[in-house]
């Protein structure tokens, strides 16, 4: 019986590694297109910025007001980088653009598949 709870243990945990590596790999690929969107990182210098760039939404693009009063979009990585990306409108509306351009390419390359090359096994194999 210990044998299944601890082959279940291993299950979860392996389970819950795949999807920190798919949230990574995922954060990383936003910051990318962050970054060409024209988004500023920040990288946290001390322990009080550190704090600020915790407190925010992770990983979320969040509207808040700059020090100047104007509209700022910022998205914050407390693990990974220890960094804030900082946008304005323009970048924001960038960033938008990219994704819509990047969900494109993905639904053309997946009707270009020869999905007629699985055989009988599917790609779902």
């Amino acid at each position: 019986m210990m044998a299944t709870g601890g082959a279940l243990a291993l299950s979860a945990l392996l389970t819950l590694g795949g999807c920190a590596a798919i949230q990574q790999s995922e954060a990383k690929s936003t910051e990318r297109t962050l970054a060409a969107a024209g988004f500023q990182m920040q990288f946290a210098k001390t322990p009080a910025q550190m704090a600020k760039i915790t407190a925010l939404p992770q990983g979320k693009l969040t509207r808040t007001t700059g020090p100047d009063g104007a509209l700022r979009f910022v998205w914050a990585d407390a693990t990974d980088c220890q960094c804030l990306y900082v946008g304005t409108q323009a970048a924001y509306d960038r960033y938008q653009k990219l994704g819509v351009q990047q969900e494109i390419a993905e639904e053309n390359e997946m009707a270009s598949m020869d999905w007629d090359s699985w055989g009988g096994w599917g790609p779902w194999w």
